[in-house]
C-alpha cells in the first residue's frame, strides 16, 4: 500500500501549521515547524504571490497530509463524496474521519494517524471483534473497535490503559481506555471535526 515515507515535520513546515503527525513530539520544543517556521528548500524564506490556485492547492494537500492519504486515493474520496447526498466537503470529511486508522487515533488508542496506521498494520485492531489490517477501512455507525487480546500486554497499549498516553476521544466515538474497546456511536457532523480546513477550497480545485 503507497504512502509518504518522507520526512514528517517538512510537511507542517510547507503547509505552515502543525499537522501533528509525529505525536507528542509535535507539541513539545522539538516541533520541526517551531524551531525552523518558515517552508523547507532554499527559497523557503521567500515571499510568494497568494493567488486562487494556490490557497485551494494547499487546502487539498493540508488534508492529504492529516490523513495520511496520496493523490490517487484522495480524488477517489471526493468523487464518492460528490455522489452522495448533501454538502460535497462535508461528506469528503466524514469518509476521511471514518478511516479505521483515524478512529483509532481519535478513540485515543495512538499518539498520531501514523501510529494508528502502523497498529492496524501490524493486527493490533479488531472491528466487530475480527481484526482488520486495512488502515483505510471504512467503519460504520454502530462499530466496536478494540485492540486484540494478544495485544494489550504491549507497553504502549498499558500506558494507554494507565492514561499516560493518549488523548480524549470526541463526542461521536464512546471509548473505554480500561478495556481498549471503542464504539462509533454516529459519524461525526463538520463542527465535530476540529480541523483547519476550508474544504470549500478542495471542491473548488476539484470542480475546475
Amino acid at each position: 500500500m503507497a504512502r509518504y515515507i518522507g520526512p514528517m515535520c517538512k510537511l507542517c513546515r510547507r503547509e505552515g501549521i502543525k499537522l501533528f503527525l509525529k505525536g507528542t513530539r509535535c507539541a513539545s520544543e522539538k516541533c520541526g515547524l517551531e524551531r525552523h517556521p518558515y517552508p523547507p528548500g532554499e527559497h523557503g524564506r521567500r515571499r510568494t504571490k497568494e493567488t486562487e490556485y494556490k490557497v485551494q492547492l494547499r487546502e487539498k494537500q493540508r488534508a492529504k497530509r492529516i490523513y495520511g492519504v496520496l493523490e490517487k486515493q484522495f480524488r477517489r474520496y471526493y468523487e464518492l463524496a460528490s455522489r452522495q447526498k448533501g454538502i460535497t466537503g462535508e461528506n469528503l470529511l466524514q469518509l476521511l474521519e471514518s478511516r479505521l486508522d483515524n478512529v483509532v487515533f481519535r478513540s485515543g488508542f495512538s499518539t498520531s494517524r501514523t501510529q494508528a496506521r502502523q497498529a492496524v498494520r501490524h493486527g493490533h485492531v479488531l472491528v466487530n471483534g475480527r481484526r482488520v489490517d486495512v488502515p483505510s477501512y471504512r467503519v460504520k455507525e454502530g462499530s466496536v473497535i478494540g485492540i486484540a487480546p494478544q495485544s494489550q500486554n504491549i507497553p504502549f497499549f498499558t500506558w494507554i490503559v494507565q492514561g499516560r498516553v493518549g488523548g480524549e476521544a470526541p463526542s461521536w466515538i464512546s471509548a473505554d481506555r480500561a478495556k481498549l474497546t471503542a464504539k462509533v456511536e454516529r459519524l461525526p457532523a463538520r463542527d465535530e471535526i476540529d480541523l483547519t480546513i476550508q474544504e470549500k477550497f478542495i471542491v473548488e480545485l476539484y470542480s475546475k
